[in-house]
């Protein structure tokens, strides 16, 4: 009786401890979420999203940041999409035609937990430092290289996990069907098709917001770049560099930070809805 009355004292304290920091983690969403909202609405104005900025943006409220709201989907987009086009055939090379505690598979797996955890600033600077040495200036191109590398580890270590997650009885079942490793691999795929997609929106989400990899490699400009040789904007470097100066910058590195989190929110209720869609239909 006295085990029972402990073992119920202690399920109650963890439950405590659960809800306390379930509701310390919703605070901290919620308290960041309403102050950029807060501090971005009053700042914010048409003009800021749909303009560049003009001649007397310096000085006064001429123009807005459509640049960087641009550059940084010019970047992002094709970033995220060559990251995938990369990652998913490495993730199924050592986890389907590998054995996953060969020597192989553990290296890689190694070298991509190492890469992860590189600050972006690093890569940044390594991006810099090979630009420099062919001979390449700052530009949309090398922002997108740079965010390419960055997110390529998070891609496949994601994905990995993934589908290490899915049941070796998927794998026999097929096999015992006559299916070949192709095959299979688009079964398994199919299967790890949601967390593919929650990976994707939290590569997305890290490429999005980054500012450290492209300040040296992606430049900054107040046009709207028209080729991969040109400079170009991002909102995180617009933000870093408008909320150190003095007003009215401040203001308007609250409004971009506003863009930029309506961005980020809806990419995730996006991804959520397409990682639910293939949840209910995944066969």
């Amino acid at each position: 009786m006295k085990k029972r009355k402990q073992k119920y004292i202690e399920e109650a304290v963890m439950k405590v401890v659960m809800y306390i920091c379930v509701f310390l983690v919703l605070a901290f969403v919620v308290t960041i979420i309403w102050t950029i909202f807060q501090k971005g609405l009053s700042s914010v104005t048409w003009d800021m999203i749909t303009k560049v900025p003009g001649p007397d943006f310096n000085t006064k409220n001429d123009g807005g940041f459509l640049n960087a709201i641009v550059g940084s989907l010019l970047i992002v987009i094709p970033s995220t999409l060559i990251g995938i086009i990369i990652s998913i055939p490495v993730v199924f090379y050592i986890t389907l035609y590998r054995k996953r505690n060969d020597k192989l598979s553990y290296a890689a797996r190694l070298a991509y937990d190492v890469l992860y955890g590189i600050p972006s600033i690093v890569y940044g600077a390594f991006a810099f430092s090979v630009m420099v040495l062919v001979g390449m200036r700052a530009s949309l191109l090398g922002g997108i290289i740079v965010t390419t590398l960055l997110i390529i580890p998070m891609l496949i270590r994601s994905g990995d996990e993934i589908a290490k997650s899915i049941p070796d009885e998927i794998h026999e079942a097929t096999y015992s069907l006559g299916a070949t490793k192709y095959e299979t691999m688009k079964v398994i795929l199919r299967q790890a098709l949601p967390g593919m997609m929650t990976a994707v929106l939290l590569a997305v989400g890290k490429a999005v917001g980054d500012a450290a990899s492209v300040m040296f490699t992606a430049g900054f400009s107040d046009a709207i770049p028209k080729s991969l040789s040109q400079p170009t904007a991002t909102l995180p470097l617009a933000i870093f560099n408008w909320i150190i100066m003095p007003s009215p910058f401040p203001e308007r590195a609250y409004a971009a930070a506003l863009i930029l989190t309506v961005i980020v929110l809806v990419l995730s209720i996006g991804g959520r809805a397409i990682s639910g869609h293939f949840s209910k239909h995944n066969l």
